[in-house]
């Protein structure tokens, strides 16, 4: 068995580069820190650090130990508070990691929710795509991850794709508990992904199958430069929160027919967003026959929207990144048979403490808002109930 203080050691030896800046880090004496380094070696029969000029570095075994140390560390302290939330949600303390959209939008609403229902609960947000997200998540550093996939299917070169789509305008977007495969009862838990990629308990919607082959739950494909870069692994719980469309974004003074025929702006500059929005785009793309002329790249869906407006491209987006921030000068069509899934996901065996419970209410509710009015945020958060709380 090996020992959590000197993993502690050669994490922190990993993350500041040398031994003299972990015992600083770590509040040691710097022989001390040289001891359970050399103690760790003797327990692994590795040889895990070796010299490098006047300092140290991690050989190859070194540096997969201490990325595996980091993750055990980190759900050994995420343990440590889910025990403290569990003794009550006055010393609750949740962190949240989610993407840019998700922040301008889903999180603030539900952060108010939280706050009204619960103000002791101290709430850390931090920004990531989802790649990032899930693997903070497995290393114990955030409670809950929001992640998005992309559907993967076929889209039609049609006329007359600039109809009202089933969820609508953006903004109008479609419910959370609603899937591609059908109708979800409620907002509860999707299932539990095993070994095998399943969702266990719900093989009916986590099976490959039921649309393109390949597909996964939230109706996206795992190709290597997309999907398959996230990490879901056994022990992940995941809630869908919302189905959203992806839209076609030009110009108010982009002079096409208005239709969500791709193909027509295969002549286009296009403007590309993050590498999963990017990877969509180009299967999208790939979909309608033609490879986009990709000028400009930014993850920032405010600035896709200037470039837009001021005719340096079209770009797609979906429903929520139009929903944080809307430039007057792009006009948007929803793109036929391609969604994003919206999900919350947590990592480990229920039961989740009280305060997590709490937030995942709160980002369902907030996830698609009612119209609201100045006064109905506390009859909003007054519905919620904490599980197990009193009436």
């Amino acid at each position: 068995m090996l020992d959590v203080t000197r993993l502690r050691v050669l994490v922190a030896v990993a993350r500041y580069g040398s031994v003299t800046a972990a015992a600083k880090a770590l509040n040691y004496a710097q022989p001390s820190v040289s001891h359970h380094l050399a103690r760790l070696e003797a327990e692994t029969g590795v040889k895990l650090i070796q010299r490098a000029g006047r300092g140290i570095r991690l050989t190859d075994a070194g540096r997969l130990l201490a990325e595996r140390a980091a993750e055990v560390i980190g759900r050994l302290d995420a343990a440590e508070n889910e025990l403290v939330a569990y003794t009550g949600l006055r010393a609750g303390r949740l962190r949240l990691a989610a993407f840019p959209s998700a922040l301008g939008t889903i999180v603030p609403a539900a952060a108010a929710l939280l706050r009204e229902h619960e103000p002791s609960v101290d709430l850390r947000l931090t920004e990531a795509e989802p790649p990032e997200a899930l693997r903070m998540l497995r290393a114990g550093y955030v409670d809950v991850a929001l992640v998005f996939r992309y559907s993967a299917q076929a889209p039609e070169d049609q006329e007359g794709a600039g109809a009202q789509s089933a969820a609508g305008a953006p903004g109008g977007l479609g419910g959370p508990g609603r899937h591609a495969h059908g109708e979800l009862e409620g907002h509860g838990e999707l299932g539990v992904h095993g070994g095998d990629g399943r969702l266990g308990g719900h093989e009916g919607l986590g099976r490959h199958g039921g649309g393109e082959p390949g597909a996964d739950f939230y109706g996206g494909v795992n190709p290597a430069d997309d999907d398959a870069a996230i990490d879901i692994t056994e022990g992940v719980r995941e809630w869908l929160l919302l189905e959203e469309p992806v839209y076609l974004v030009t110009s108010v003074h982009d002079t096409e027919a208005s239709s969500a025929g791709l193909s027509r702006y295969a002549r286009h500059r296009w403007i590309a967003g993050c590498d999963r929005c990017r990877a969509h785009l180009l299967r999208q793309c790939g979909l309608a026959g033609f490879t986009p002329k990709i000028t400009f790249t930014t993850d920032d869906y405010v600035a896709v929207q200037a470039l837009v407006a001021a005719d340096l491209g079209v770009s797609t987006l979906p429903a929520l990144c139009l929903r944080a921030a809307r430039h007057p000068g792009v006009k948007t069509v929803p793109l036929l048979r391609t969604r994003r899934y919206v999900s919350a996901v947590r990592y480990g065996d229920p039961p989740d403490p009280p305060a997590v419970q709490l937030l995942m209410d709160v980002l369902r509710t907030a996830a698609v808002p009612p119209p609201r009015t100045s006064g109905n945020l506390a009859e909003e958060a007054g519905r919620l109930k904490l599980p197990g709380a009193a009436d």
